[in-house]
């Protein structure tokens, strides 16, 4: 575990923050002396969960850009800037293709997923800009580095929140902005409800989520950018390394 003063007094703004990974990343931070708010669409356990870190709580449905504004601008006006974003609300996609393809939760699951995170990107950066630079983790998966044919909408979501992640950090770094993704497997929260029951029976270890938040706290106090770290069972939180993709190669007898 890093050093509790390194979040002292720095304000971090958590969507998905009312449960699981972004409670428990709230309350670890705030016990570093962070200053944290938590985002989310359920009030009830928000402002429960807030009251309990000691933090501040806002409504926010990430599928919409103007309220992932409006949290952004909760957190700057409440505590004067923002330093830290942990974009983390998530829901699993309830749907597949062909037979069992929904449309309904296919829209849902893509707009909290992936445009929840490009939501929060733009409301986040100008306000770290202010700040003269900041770290934003998003949270992927798994899923988003392997192929998942028993939820493949899943997996595309979150590939694309990985391809996001490494394509925009770099750019953003050049500016102190710090852009990295956490990439757990299956982690104890409720995304996996649905098949906790055909996990355990087949012997998968299910992540502790605390964990997932050493990986998630290592990233906020890196210098890296447009990098992902993996969380699996039995494993430290790490750096994945991506092979380099084939450059061109002139035609031959060119």
């Amino acid at each position: 575990m890093l050093p509790a003063m390194s979040f002292s007094e720095k304000v971090v703004l958590i969507t998905g923050g009312a449960n699981g990974l972004g409670r428990a990343t709230g309350a670890r931070l705030a016990a570093a002396g962070a200053k944290v708010v938590l985002a989310d669409i359920e009030q009830g356990p928000g402002e429960q969960a807030a009251a309990e870190i000691g933090g501040s709580f806002i409504r926010c449905d990430v599928r919409e850009p103007e309220q992932s504004e409006r949290a952004v601008a909760f957190a700057t006006e409440t505590y004067g800037g923002l330093d830290m974003a942990l974009l983390n609300a998530g829901v699993s996609t309830g749907c597949g293709l062909d037979d069992s393809f929904d449309l309904e939760l296919y829209r849902r699951a893509m707009a909290i997923n992936i445009d929840g995170v490009v939501f929060g990107l733009n409301a986040a950066i100008p306000a770290l800009r202010r700040r003269g630079g900041g770290s934003i983790v998003a949270t992927a998966s798994l899923a988003g580095l392997t192929a998942v044919p028993f939820d493949p909408i899943y997996a595309a979501n979150k590939h694309a929140v990985v391809g996001l992640v490494r394509s925009a950090g770099p750019a953003y770094a050049l500016e102190g902005i710090h852009l990295n993704g956490i990439c757990p497997g299956f982690a104890d929260t409720r995304i996996i409800g649905d098949f906790r029951e055909n996990l355990e029976s087949g012997g998968v270890p299910i992540i502790p989520v605390e964990r997932v938040v050493d990986g998630i706290e290592a990233l906020f106090l890196s210098d890296q950018s447009g990098v992902c770290h993996i969380v699996q069972a039995g494993m430290e939180p790490q750096e994945f390394r991506f092979r380099n993709i084939p450059g061109p190669k002139a035609t031959e007898g060119t």
